[in-house]
């Protein structure tokens, strides 16, 4: 068009998500088909968030309560913080964004992990700001090359802990280590998106940190354990200060009375979180038993998803495999070209996966 848009819109490439089942039903004519492409909680919403839902309709009418004050509340007793120190998101990508428009201008850097999630990329390059892209080692955050890489025009550090795509966590030790050594000039966003499915006995307790370090941010999500990936709500805890600043990018009404509704029944459910976690560590067990067996090298993941190494094209893979009513991730978009991130699904969804990728991975390169 001829009138210009933004230059910092040049280097930035649409968010591509997962092949929708509606989609794939009609391309194919396929309609027994499982999505295991986004990391989605198979078990769905709790019982208590549905009946929450539910109940909504009947006020639908009334526009949502703009602050999120009763869910913030809630959130604060779950936690042992202060309502003060939270903030409320359409989705923890809302609060990334918020972050960005905060503190970004043209000619300051990020850094980030390579590879890690793309949202920070988003964020950031709307800004104007440049991505200093660090290599992940082990498929691990190599936090002493990221600290290595701040510089005097640094204003944001993200850390993905579980790292997405790779599922990789850093411990305590190490990442408290870093942020001790990230100048109070540098904002230290810590992504916790998969914290429910943690296993790793040495994760790292970052909450107690926030009382005193006003340039730590964490962001969590109702999206993955709790099951509301749909309704799009997730949220950030940080410094009252901190959290003050980024009030002021939020637009008023931004997240919708039913994610708020849903959101309070699912804190109120910890059996649902106990059922999912249990679900994903067996699913978890019999991926691992049988890529181990096909001969296929994966990463130990705290998520619940598994990056493995399918051994051909993945681009290739993932059209074979969608053709089988199965919609996986190829991880080619993340420069690893030979690999594919799976969710954890039911025990019966990941068997009909593995039954599908041995017979995509049963003789030739099919493309």
């Amino acid at each position: 068009m001829k009138t210009g848009s933004r230059k910092e819109l040049d280097v930035i490439k649409p968010y591509v998500p997962g092949k929708p089942i509606e989609e794939v039903q009609e391309e194919l004519g396929i309609t027994d088909i499982i999505k295991l492409a986004s990391n989605e909680n198979p078990l769905g919403p709790s019982a208590k968030a549905q009946q929450a839902l539910v109940d909504f309709v009947k006020q639908a009418h009334i526009y949502p309560d703009g602050s999120c004050s009763v869910l913030k509340r809630r959130l604060a007793k779950h936690w042992g913080i202060s309502p003060e120190q939270l903030i409320i998101g359409n989705g923890s990508d809302e609060i990334l964004k918020f972050i960005a428009e905060a503190f970004l201008q043209p000619g300051d850097e990020v850094v980030v992990a390579e590879p890690t999630f793309s949202e920070y990329h988003f964020v950031s390059q709307l800004m104007g700001a440049k991505l200093c892209r660090v290599p992940c080692v082990d498929f691990t955050h190599d936090l002493a090359a990221m600290a290595e890489a701040i510089n005097d025009k640094t204003k944001i550090v993200f850390v993905c802990n579980p790292n997405n795509p790779t599922g990789t966590a850093v411990g305590h030790t190490s990442l408290l280590e870093f942020v001790e050594q990230i100048p109070d000039t540098v904002l230290i966003v810590i992504d916790e998106a998969y914290y429910e499915y943690v296993q790793r006995q040495d994760f790292p307790d970052v909450l107690p940190w926030l009382k005193e370090r006003q340039n730590v941010l964490v962001t969590r999500t109702f999206s993955k354990a709790h099951g509301l990936a749909a309704l799009r709500i997730g949220y950030g805890i940080g410094h009252p200060d901190l959290i003050a600043i980024l009030e002021k990018t939020r637009e008023p009404f931004n997240v919708n009375a039913a994610a708020q509704a849903a959101a309070i029944a699912s804190l109120a459910d910890p059996d649902h979180i106990d059922a999912s976690v249990k679900v994903n560590e067996q699913g978890k067990a019999y991926l691992y038993q049988e890529f181990t067996a096909m001969g296929l090298q994966y990463v130990p993941t705290e998520t619940n998803f598994v990056l493995v190494d399918v051994d051909r094209e993945a681009p290739n893979v993932f059209e074979d495999l969608l053709q089988m009513g199965v919609i996986i991730r190829p991880a080619h978009v993340f420069g690893l070209p030979t690999f594919i991130r799976v969710t954890v699904g039911t025990a019966d969804e990941n068997e009909r996966f593995i039954q599908a990728l041995k017979e995509v991975t049963a003789g030739e390169d099919r493309h």
